[in-house]
C-alpha cells in the first residue's frame, strides 16, 4: 500500500521533465528568433531605407551649399557677380559743374516789353550725363543779400535729382517781380548749382547773361525747380 507522500514523489518526479522541456522549448524558439537568418527579408530592408534616406539628402545637402558658395562669390559667383555688376555696373552720376554748363535766359513770352518772366536753361555740353539737385541758387543783382525763394510745389520728382545727359537741357523759371516792395535794378544774375547735400553747392557762381541789359525785381520774386519741361516750370509763374 501506498501512502501519500509517496505519491506525493512521484507526481513530483513526473511534472520535472514536462517542466524541463517545456523550458528547453522555450529557449530554442528566444535563440532561434535571435539569430541574424531568422528575419533576413525585414532586417536587410530597414538599413536599405536609411540607406537611401541619407543619399537622397546628400544631393540636397550639396545643392543648398552651392546656393551658399554662389552667394559668397564661388561657383554661383558669376550669377552674385553679374547682379552686383549690374547695380554696380550702373555707375553714379556726379553732380553738375559750371565746367561742364552753358548758361541762359529768355524772356517769357520773347516779345514782352518787360522782364518778368525769366527761363533759365543749362545745357550739358561735357560728355557725360550729370545731376542737377532741387532749383539754382540765384542771386539778382550785385547787392543782393540773400537767394531767390523757391516754389515748393514747382518740384516735379521730389526727392530726385534731374539728369541730363550730353546735349540736353533743364530748365528753372524765374520770377524777377512779383508786385512786392522794394524795387531795385539789377543788372547781373548769379547762378549756383546746389549739391546731393540740402545747403551744399557744386559749382561757383555762374554769371547769366541777360536777355536786357536791366532787371527791375522786387521782394517778390521767386524760381522753380529744375525741370526738363520748360512748359511745366513757366506754369508756375506766369499766372503771378
Amino acid at each position: 500500500m501506498h501512502t501519500p507522500a509517496r505519491r506525493n514523489q512521484r507526481r513530483s518526479r513526473a511534472w520535472k521533465p514536462y517542466v524541463l522541456g517545456t523550458v528547453t522549448a522555450v529557449a530554442l524558439l528566444a535563440a532561434t528568433a535571435c539569430e541574424p537568418g531568422g528575419d533576413d527579408g525585414s532586417d536587410d530592408s530597414k538599413p536599405s531605407g536609411r540607406s537611401s534616406a541619407t543619399a537622397s539628402a546628400r544631393p540636397g545637402g550639396t545643392s543648398g551649399d552651392s546656393g551658399k558658395n554662389d552667394g559668397n562669390g564661388n561657383s554661383g559667383g558669376n550669377g552674385g557677380s553679374g547682379g552686383n555688376g549690374g547695380s554696380g555696373g550702373k555707375k553714379a552720376v556726379a553732380a553738375c559743374t559750371e565746367d561742364v554748363l552753358s548758361v541762359s535766359a529768355t524772356k517769357e513770352p520773347a516779345d514782352s516789353k518787360d522782364a518778368r518772366h525769366l527761363l533759365i536753361t543749362v545745357q550739358n555740353a561735357g560728355e557725360k550725363k550729370c545731376d542737377l539737385y532741387r532749383y539754382p541758387y540765384l542771386q539778382l543783382g550785385a547787392d543782393a543779400q540773400s537767394t531767390v525763394p523757391v516754389i515748393k510745389d514747382s518740384d516735379p520728382d521730389p526727392g530726385k535729382p534731374v539728369t541730363i545727359a550730353p546735349g540736353e537741357e533743364a530748365h528753372a523759371a524765374l520770377l524777377v517781380s512779383g508786385g512786392g516792395r522794394d524795387e531795385y535794378e539789377a543788372t547781373t544774375i548769379s547762378l549756383s548749382l546746389q549739391g546731393s547735400k540740402p545747403g551744399t553747392q557744386s559749382s561757383e557762381p555762374i554769371d547769366v547773361p541777360l536777355p536786357v541789359d536791366t532787371l527791375y525785381a522786387d521782394d517778390g520774386q521767386l524760381v522753380t525747380y529744375w525741370t526738363t519741361a520748360s512748359g511745366m516750370a513757366l506754369d508756375f509763374i506766369m499766372s503771378k
